[in-house]
């Protein structure tokens, strides 16, 4: 005979296995499903510094600053699966710190702990100094790169997913280890947002646009007064 208890037992049981079989089919309908969508990035201003860097070695290195615009509709993202986006501009170039010489460049793909300090991400090519804040990060030696995140933004459902942003200015430090700004006609800047959902993978998605801007051969000079 059962009891209330073996009865109850069995009633939420019954409950946990619809509640796993919804979830399952929240996320599957939503896995295979195209995150990426037009980005329309535009860069206004650029100006460069050479100041000195309070957070390393107290040296001297090159500071950016990006007054840019971002266009881009964002709802065809958001789905029953979408909790809220986590976009970010990120800005990429390569230096003659951070390219490696031919005679040093390894044909296969090298595996580097990626640290993560006020935005930007140093890949070693050794044991890190640092503990890093990021797992193993696969990358090519040959395309070794400058990786610095100057602006980020969440956009909860419900949210207006119409992005018209103009004259934005970067929220984090564009600095650089040394002088790798100065003159550089290659700095990409790339929007991309991590996709939160309900259930399931956190895909990490580039939007299908960017723009490559060239920085100044000159300092921008601080008047004292």
């Amino acid at each position: 005979m059962n009891t209330v208890l073996s009865r109850a037992n069995s009633l939420f049981a019954f409950s946990l296995s619809v509640m796993a079989a919804l979830t399952f089919g929240c996320f599957i309908t939503t896995a295979f499903k195209d995150r990426s969508v037009p980005v329309r990035l535009h860069v206004s201003r650029i100006m460069l510094k050479n100041v000195e860097d309070f957070t390393g070695p107290r040296e001297r290195s090159d500071l950016g600053f990006i007054t840019f615009d971002i266009t881009a509709d964002l709802e065809n993202i958001f789905d029953w699966n979408v909790k809220q986006l986590f976009l970010y501009l990120s800005a990429e170039y390569s230096t003659k710190n951070n390219t490696i010489s031919n005679d040093k460049v390894r044909k296969d793909v090298a595996e580097c702990w990626v640290y993560e300090e006020m935005g930007v991400r140093h890949c070693c090519s050794g044991v890190p100094l640092f503990r890093p804040k990021f797992s193993f990060h696969s990358f090519d030696w040959r395309k070794a790169l400058n990786q610095v995140v100057l602006w980020d933004k969440i956009v909860l459902r419900g949210d207006n997913p119409k992005l018209l942003l103009k004259d934005m200015k970067t929220k984090y430090f564009f600095f650089d280890d040394g002088n790798g700004l100065k003159g550089n006609r290659n700095v990409t800047l790339t929007l991309s947002w991590n996709v939160v959902p309900n259930a399931g993978i956190l895909p990490l998605v580039t939007g299908s646009g960017h723009v490559s801007v060239p920085f100044p051969d000159t300092y921008e000079i601080t008047k004292s007064y």
